[in-house]
């Protein structure tokens, strides 16, 4: 699968927004867009001018550099939001957020999705007792996301864990440190997604 192997400190600086795709290098004054705060590249200085459409298409671009998922994938998932009950932006952003692999992340296993993605791809990680490597799993209400015994020494894992109270865990999760599990109790609403995204920008650049 085709995958951003370059550095992801360009992306943030890119979007003009950090985006945590590092860990904890994002809250030390490593921090890329802390040193530089404009975008990488010859002209990175200049005064940007936007379009409508550059503003959509950098929202648009924010989110799944968020999520780390590439066109193709985010253009089916915009579709399956639009297809659904409800606000398609809002649709789009659950679905996201339902990935097994944010919520690996949202749960504090690893400090960045993209190690989220790693160790679910490596099998490490079993939902309602059930081993499950793909990251694009959603969840549901009453799912139990769990890591193998055979994994929680994993020094990465137990190292995401004792941080976890700077990052928190979001109202729709718990967790259950000493077991290495956590519980999905809800599906998520708009209201539970702190994430920097415009999602009504993604929808007029899709409705075009």
């Amino acid at each position: 699968m085709a995958r951003y192997r370059e550095a992801v400190c360009r992306l943030c600086r890119r979007e003009g927004v950090e985006l945590y795709l590092k860990g904890d290098r994002c809250f030390t004054d490593k921090c890329a867009i802390k040193r530089r705060g404009y975008p990488p590249g010859q002209h990175g200085q200049r005064r940007p001018k936007h379009s409508d459409y550059g503003v959509q298409l950098r929202e648009k671009q924010k989110a799944k550099r968020i999520y780390g998922i590439l066109e193709k994938q985010f253009r089916n998932y915009f579709e399956k939001a639009d297809r659904m009950k409800g606000k398609t932006g809002d649709n789009l952003l659950i679905l996201l957020e339902r990935r097994l692999d944010s919520v690996v992340y949202k749960l504090g296993f690893t400090q960045t999705r993209r190690e989220s993605r790693q160790v679910v791809r490596h099998g490490h990680f079993l939902v309602n007792g059930r081993k499950v490597n793909i990251p694009s799993f959603l969840v549901k209400a009453g799912d139990v996301v769990e890591l193998r015994e055979k994994s929680r020494k994993i020094p990465s894992v137990n190292e995401a864990l004792d941080a976890v109270v700077r990052k928190g865990i979001p109202a729709w999760l718990e967790l259950d440190r000493g077991s290495f599990r956590g519980a999905v109790k809800s599906i998520p609403g708009r209201s539970d997604i702190q994430e920097p995204i415009q999602e009504q920008l993604i929808v007029e650049l899709y409705s075009k």
